[in-house]
């Protein structure tokens, strides 16, 4: 399956909660989101009509597709994680999550470097981070502790709030740990996933 490559924003209206794709646009006025809060084609005399209820396999698929969204990740690469996941001690959704927030885009993201992770995952391809002195160009590579993360350049801050499991110093970071569920700020309910792929 392609990459979804239409407009961000459409994403959220379909999911009927924000996603937050689009870094600070998705707190201010302009959101589409906020301004539309109703499903994509709805419009007009069509606006009355109230979301359909979903079955609980609506709900699991729902769920999982949000965090693919969130990520920016293919679903054989999805699968992948979850299967990593569930063979590692610990509760499946939380290590899903945990293994998703570990990738070098997202950590890039959370750093502030980044308006978005889809703008850390390009600047991640071209070639913008050493990981431990390498070059590194592989969005999805996953951090371990204690690995330090450096810009070539100086980086631009877009995001002052420094996560309790990174450690930023100029134009390093360090990843002092693992994130744990608590520090995980997504709108997610893992269970939902879990149950998904338990059929």
């Amino acid at each position: 399956m392609a990459r979804y490559r239409g407009p961000k924003c459409r994403l959220c209206r379909s999911k009927g909660e924000k996603l937050f794709l689009k870094g600070k646009r998705c707190f201010s006025e302009t959101c589409s989101f906020t301004r539309r809060p109703y499903p994509p084609g709805l419009s007009g005399p069509n606006l009355n009509l109230q979301r359909r209820k979903i079955s609980d396999y609506g709900r699991e698929l729902c769920e999982k597709q949000k965090v693919k969204a969130i990520y920016g990740v293919l679903e054989k690469q999805f699968k992948n994680y979850f299967k990593k996941a569930k063979n590692t001690s610990g509760l499946t959704g939380e290590n899903l999550l945990i293994l998703l927030e570990r990738r070098l885009d997202n950590v890039i993201y959370r750093t502030g470097w980044a308006v978005s992770r889809r703008e850390a995952r390009q600047m991640v391809n071209h070639d913008h981070f050493l990981v431990n002195g390498k070059k590194m160009n592989i969005p999805s590579y996953l951090i371990k502790q204690h690995d330090i993360i450096e810009a070539k350049n100086e980086p631009k801050i877009y995001n002052e709030f420094e996560k309790p499991w990174l450690k930023r110093n100029g134009k390093k970071v360090e990843i002092l740990k693992y994130p744990t569920r608590d520090e995980i700020d997504i709108p997610i309910d893992e269970n939902l996933i879990v149950a998904f792929y338990s059929k």
